[in-house]
């Protein structure tokens, strides 16, 4: 079989993830491999431990990196937190925190859920409430759920488990960078992101820090694998059910010690090591602000198509919009036309919003106007060729006004 060199088209990925990864980036992922354990990339791990730092707005020594895409952080912060039988809080307001809840009963914990319907958040109130019923061990949650563009306050849920001396899990792969995170002023004790949407990377790590408490916990359980267990590594507690995605050996192997535990996935730190670069170099506050700048631009311009939006807008992640698709609209139709005739890809979405609304993103590399204004364009044109009425140059020109503003 003769196969040709890998040559992707030209795409502007405008969806809700991946995004366009950010050039500078792949610069840096194309460098040549060094040993694990040269004393370059030793500093390199610390260089990325202090960045990330930075990025969660945290002082947690255990901030580093977890080799996989976003979910493989997920599944290391829960199985290495939940033993069998222990009680779990999951807040759903969207598909992933469905996945949160999935990941918690394979770690055999006893769930509990409360929901809300999509397209809204928790008030404080609703989760004070389960948290003092169920009394659990961790509640985990989803700050941003791309599946309905909603961002979950987590300032009154941080202080809820502090309260009643519960552990705060948060799934951030959707919001880190792009929108306002605290780790350490809202309470959180693990967060976990991917580098695919707002950090403006490829997927395939995650981003991982850890507070004291939580680190407490999960060394409680810590079992050094034979043939590097050293005399002083005596087994604690019940054994951590997954070996890769054991934390309390990850952060052996991340910190003085640099007890081996897996071939670190180099290039993939290089580019998750440039994206907290490019973020600390921009200032983080200076990288949230051009979400919610280009994110209010692609609002408005939808808007200005006579698209009506999904959800509780007060409440959605500034740089993923949902757009209702219009009656007699095949949506994926048009999706496949935006991607044929323009390569621009925009996303549907899951479940009950499969076909009834379009995810649009504006994160990370592509958080940018032209980028912006090309999709609006060109969203147009896809509406007019199926007879749905648009104001002439609506969406461009109701973006522009943001800008000028």
């Amino acid at each position: 079989m003769h196969t040709e060199p890998i040559h992707p088209p030209s795409r502007l990925l405008m969806g809700p993830g991946p995004i366009t990864a950010d050039p500078r980036v792949l610069r840096a992922m194309s460098a040549q491999l060094v040993g694990q354990f040269d004393p370059s990339m030793r500093a390199y791990m610390t260089e990325t431990m202090t960045l990330y730092r930075e990025v969660f707005r945290t002082t947690n020594e255990q901030t580093f990196l977890v080799d996989g895409t976003s979910r493989a952080g997920i599944e290391a912060a829960l199985v290495s937190l939940i033993e069998p039988g222990d009680r779990v809080l999951v807040p759903i307001f969207g598909r992933f925190g469905q996945l949160l809840a999935e990941i918690a009963g394979r770690c055999r914990a006893e769930v509990h859920t409360i929901e809300v319907p999509w397209g809204q958040v928790f008030e404080p109130d609703m989760v004070e409430q389960a948290v003092r019923r169920v009394s659990p061990k961790l509640l985990a949650i989803v700050q941003g759920d791309t599946s309905t563009t909603m961002c979950q306050p987590l300032a009154d849920i941080g202080r809820i488990c502090r309260d009643n001396d519960v552990l705060l899990y948060c799934d951030a792969t959707a919001t880190l960078g792009g929108n306002t995170f605290e780790m350490d002023a809202w309470g959180l004790d693990i967060a976990t992101a991917g580098l695919q949407k707002c950090l403006g990377g490829p997927s395939g790590s995650a981003p991982i820090s850890i507070s004291p408490r939580a680190v407490e916990v999960i060394n409680s359980r810590k079992h050094v694998e034979a043939g590097i267990r050293e005399h002083d590594d005596g087994a604690r507690g019940t054994r951590i059910a997954s070996n890769y995605f054991d934390l309390a050996m990850i952060m052996d192997y991340w910190g003085s010690r640099r007890l081996n535990h897996h071939t670190e996935a180099t290039t993939m730190l290089y580019g998750a090591r440039e994206c907290a670069r490019l973020l600390v170099a921009e200032g983080i506050d200076h990288t949230v602000e051009r979400h919610r700048r280009h994110g209010a631009a692609m609002l408005a311009g939808v808007r200005g198509l006579g698209l009506s939006l999904f959800g509780d807008v007060t409440h959605k992640m500034s740089n993923v919009v949902a757009v209702e698709i219009p009656a007699g609209v095949d949506g994926d139709a048009a999706r496949a036309a935006m991607l044929n005739d323009y390569g621009i890809e925009i996303g549907t979405s899951f479940g009950p919003l499969h076909g009834r609304v379009w995810r649009i993103g504006t994160m990370g590399y592509n958080a940018r106007k032209d980028a912006v204004l090309l999709t609006l364009a060109a969203l147009e044109q896809v509406l007019r060729a199926r007879g749905v009425e648009v104001t002439a140059g609506g969406g461009v020109g109701a973006a522009q006004e943001v800008y000028a503003g």
